[in-house]
């Protein structure tokens, strides 16, 4: 056999590694279904050989805000790792969980055994290392509404170098999943439906002894310009309904729409975001606030600040201080994120600083089982526990009507609604349209979906019918509700349980957000707004406040 001569055999090898490139360049598309909160997750993972090129989400039934903020960071990670062993993304469990389990099940069919993955699977114990101090002008303990406006409005005075630091992997707390954003007056959304309402008669209305007078004015007038500022960056809350409530349009949650664009506007405004990363404790300084010491992952390291803002939530998702400041609320449910837990609580009262109104919370009537989404609107719904049976007050609320549910058998109750309740409610379409809520076109089918007893279901219907026509005395209520149950469906169930919705007391803070010692003394440089506080507000105060707070935490750095 002749051989090659040196060109021939340059040809064939280069045809050889063009085509061994190709080969070896060759990517393939898989699909994957896991299981997340709200549903199945469908997935392709784009591999090349046992390198994972790309993970792309195809469709899911998680909360949309949510999952918009969590896939990206979880994907990061899997590409970065090269391996689904990684840390779940914080606030985002179950949906961080399904992802890296679909991965590693593609992984595993090309030939990359990872293991089981577990809700507890997480990335390698990295070494603890204390880090080198950082220098800011102000530091932000939270990255939810409060902390958020805080930054902002701290920018558009002239800080010029402000961070934020978030415990959970993503921003925005628990006012990312709100429908209503109420308590905002003169906005354009009340001028159009021909409301004139004003700062005297906001402070008439929410006057209440566990604020101060001050403070209620001071939320009155920052409400009476917050439309203004937050269309200033193109947050337009155009429905307004009952007087103060507000939602960005008809068929749209105001939350996320606010969260989505105090988000945009932070990152435009250059604030240094450490997400990932916990408030430890305050640094003192002669009886002044002067930093805060954090921790990211296994390290820790001070960041030195001229001022600094708290703004951590509450405490309702931490049960030993429901049973220590409301002894029997830890038996039940919270709607709010799963970060608020009181981070700073111990941090107050070793600095002595005043906290007030500790047993103080809001409950929420009715949230979705097991879901965790608000639910529930207007009157003439019942409450059914798992027998069909009537068993309390729908009127009521709060933490009585939470344990009565709770004491139902196996604990389960169900909220059942007629055509003219959904009509009123977008929460309630909006639920249904998800497959949250059953939805029959009889009583009948109705119990047999909700597996309840049908006839019990139905004698339970007419004697609530009846008890409205002034026929029978409501066994439950004073006065029954003046609004009949259709007697044609269809009909709408769903399973609930009260929740938690917010802890009202905390740190006391005055008109201008500063802290206040035990003696009643201004904290210089400390600042607090939002949940961490003693408020009677909520969402729309905790942007009020965090304005403030970011306000004077500006003058406090600028004097």
């Amino acid at each position: 056999m002749k051989k090659l001569t040196s060109l021939a055999a340059s040809v064939v090898l280069g045809t050889l590694l063009v085509a061994f490139s190709c080969f070896a360049a060759e990517k393939t598309t898989t699909e994957a279904v896991a299981s997340g909160f709200g549903g199945d997750i469908k997935i392709e993972v784009v591999t090349e050989g046992k390198k994972i090129e790309d993970i792309k989400l195809i469709s899911h039934k998680e909360t949309s805000h949510l999952m918009d903020r969590a896939f990206p960071i979880i994907k990061e990670r899997i590409l970065e790792a090269q391996s689904p062993i990684v840390d779940s993304v914080s606030g985002a469990s179950y949906t961080s969980f399904a992802v890296k389990r679909a991965v590693a099940d593609v992984m595993k069919k090309n030939g990359t055994d990872f293991g089981r993955i577990t809700f507890k699977t997480k990335a390698p114990e990295q070494p603890a290392a204390v880090l080198e101090d950082v220098n800011t002008d102000l530091v932000i303990i939270g990255g939810g509404p409060a902390g958020l406006a805080a930054a902002i409005s701290a920018k558009e005075a002239g800080v010029k170098n402000v961070i934020i630091v978030e415990k959970m992997d993503i921003l925005s707390g628990n006012g990312k999943f709100d429908m209503n954003f109420f308590d905002m007056i003169n906005s354009k959304a009340q001028k159009a439906n021909g409301t004139n309402d004003t700062v005297e008669a906001f402070i008439k209305d929410k006057a209440n002894p566990r604020d101060t007078m001050e403070r209620t004015k001071a939320q009155a007038e920052g409400a009476y310009v917050l439309d203004e500022w937050l269309r200033s960056f193109g947050v337009n809350l155009n429905y307004n309904y009952g007087l103060r409530n507000h939602m960005a349009e008809a068929d749209a949650y105001a939350g996320a729409h606010i969260q989505d664009g105090m988000e945009k506007r932070v990152n435009e405004l250059g604030v240094d975001i450490r997400t990932g990363t916990k408030g430890l404790d305050l640094i003192m300084k002669d009886g002044n606030a002067v930093g805060v010491k954090v921790q990211q992952k296994n390290n820790t390291y001070n960041i030195n600040a001229k001022v600094v803002i708290i703004a951590t939530g509450g405490f309702s998702a931490n049960k030993e201080y429901l049973a220590k400041f409301a002894p029997g609320s830890e038996r039940v449910q919270t709607s709010n994120q799963m970060g608020a837990t009181g981070d700073f609580i111990p941090v107050f009262e070793k600095n002595n600083l005043k906290m007030e109104n500790m047993e103080v919370l809001s409950v929420f009537k009715t949230i979705i089982n097991p879901t965790r989404d608000l639910t529930g609107a207007g009157d003439g719904f019942i409450f059914i526990n798992k027998n069909g049976e009537r068993f309390v007050d729908e009127s009521q609320s709060g933490l009585p009507t939470a344990y009565t549910i709770l004491d139902q058998p196996e604990s389960k109750v169900f909220y059942i609604y007629d055509q003219d309740l959904y009509d009123s409610s977008y929460r309630l379409q909006k639920h249904t349209a998800q497959g949250l809520h059953t939805k029959a076109a009889t009583l009948d089918e109705l119990a047999a979906k909700l597996n309840v007893p049908a006839e019990t279901l139905k004698k339970t219907v007419a004697d609530f019918n009846k008890a409205v026509r002034g026929e029978i005395k409501d066994p439950f209520r004073e006065k029954p509700t003046k609004k009949e149950f259709k007697a044609e469906g269809p009909y709408y169930g769903v399973q609930v349980e009260s929740a938690i919705h917010m802890t009202k007391g905390g740190v006391a803070a005055n008109e201008k957000a500063e802290v206040l010692h035990k003696d009643g003394h201004v904290v210089k440089g400390l600042y607090a707004a939002g949940e961490v506080t003693n408020t009677t507000g909520a969402y729309s105060a905790a942007v009020v406040f965090g304005r403030i707070a970011g306000q004077e935490a500006a003058k406090y750095i600028n004097k």
